[in-house]
């Protein structure tokens, strides 16, 4: 039962990150380690160099290079993460 809520929340934590990345109204307001979960949860493979986090995917062609300021997302890489989010339609595929 407790796998089960701990599975619940993780989820709901990644629909309202990826509702705050896809409104852009609070891009400077995205934690780092949030953001990088709902990208795991999209299905992007992360490798780290240095402070440099490395986001691939198979059917992306972008390749998504972000860098945490602090404990927070850079408000200019939110942006590019919204954009191979629309551009794919990834997150119609995340429901």
């Amino acid at each position: 039962m407790q796998h089960w809520r701990a599975a619940t929340i993780i989820k709901d934590v990644g629909k309202q990150v990826l509702a705050q990345v896809l409104q852009g109204t609070a891009d400077s307001n995205i934690r780092f380690d949030r953001l990088r979960s709902l990208l795991a949860e999209l299905g992007f493979s992360e490798r780290v160099k240095g402070s440099h986090h490395i986001f691939t995917k198979p059917d992306v062609v972008e390749i998504l290079n972000l860098q945490p300021r602090g404990s927070f997302a850079k408000a200019y890489q939110i942006k590019q993460v919204r954009a191979v989010i629309v551009r794919y339609k990834l997150a119609e595929r995340a429901q």
